[in-house]
């Protein structure tokens, strides 16, 4: 209590600043994991950005290191699929950290274009290898590091793993929207909540963020009936904007969310409440 009887609190700034934190973000140089590390790297934290296309991080993290200079930015080459590579970042990074690691962003995806009728067996496996086993291999080896920091994991799912897709909106194989995507997502936030609780005798805090409708500069470009068929679909009557992520994401990989655990934010422009 204060003098005048009040409860005394951390400030917002003290809350949400990440200054001297380390940040693993995996695919952090794509569409959302690169608003993710641009959000760490504004509130302080030393973000190191990874995936398989290093060019694309080494590119991105330049530009991280021109804005935000105080910080130590970093771009690895890593495949979540390989277990040598998973080995190989783990080394590095405990290198990089001196042992420990704060935040552990999973934002990695890639898929090919599929519907129920044209998805083979291989392309369901490679997508549930990546988007759900390729979580589950990063978290598994990163816990050890987190554990020494009580740091805490921030999982990116999405609206389709709590809805189904509109077939009408997905019409043709350009556009569709395989099975397995929603498959894998659902998937990842069911394992979120169960690190959540396993974790938190280790005082590792784990959520999820589930985005909605970011389509690609390209694909708005390219399909605008499409995206007004989006946008018509949303209460909010429009699709996101990357940087829209930033928020959540920093709510729930600071100390402005050390009270949560286990939890799903939808930043999906109400898509998921009708």
């Amino acid at each position: 209590m204060n003098k005048n009887g009040y409860q005394d609190s951390p400030s917002l700034n003290e809350l949400f600043s990440l200054n001297d934190k380390f940040a693993l973000v995996i695919g952090g140089a794509g569409l959302l994991g690169s608003q993710i590390s641009n959000a760490f790297a504004e509130l302080g934290a030393n973000v190191i950005v990874a995936s398989r296309d290093i060019s694309k991080c080494q590119e991105f993290v330049k530009h991280l290191n021109e804005i935000y200079p105080d910080g130590m930015h970093l771009a690895l080459e890593v495949d979540i699929t390989d277990g040598d590579s998973m080995k190989n970042i783990v080394k590095e990074v405990e290198v990089k950290t001196n042992g420990g690691l704060d935040i552990l962003v999973n934002s990695g995806w890639s898929g090919r274009k599929n519907t129920f009728d044209s998805i083979s067996n291989d392309d369901w496996d490679n997508d549930i290898d990546v988007c759900l086993s390729g979580v589950f291999r990063v978290i598994k080896l990163f816990v050890p590091l987190l554990k020494k920091n009580e740091g805490n994991i921030l999982n990116i799912a999405s609206m389709y793993g709590h809805v189904a897709p509109d077939y009408r909106l997905y019409d043709s194989e350009k556009l569709s929207n395989p099975p397995s995507y929603g498959a894998a997502k659902a998937g990842i936030i069911q394992f979120t909540k169960y690190l959540s609780s396993f974790l938190s005798s280790d005082n590792i805090r784990v959520n999820c963020i589930s985005p909605g409708p970011f389509p690609y500069e390209s694909t708005q470009k390219e399909n605008p009936d499409f995206i007004s068929k989006l946008a018509a679909k949303n209460p909010l009557n429009r699709i996101g904007k990357p940087y829209e992520l930033k928020g959540a994401a920093v709510l729930l990989c600071s100390n402005a969310g050390s009270y949560m655990t286990g939890q799903n934010i939808c930043v999906d422009g109400g898509w998921t409440i009708w």
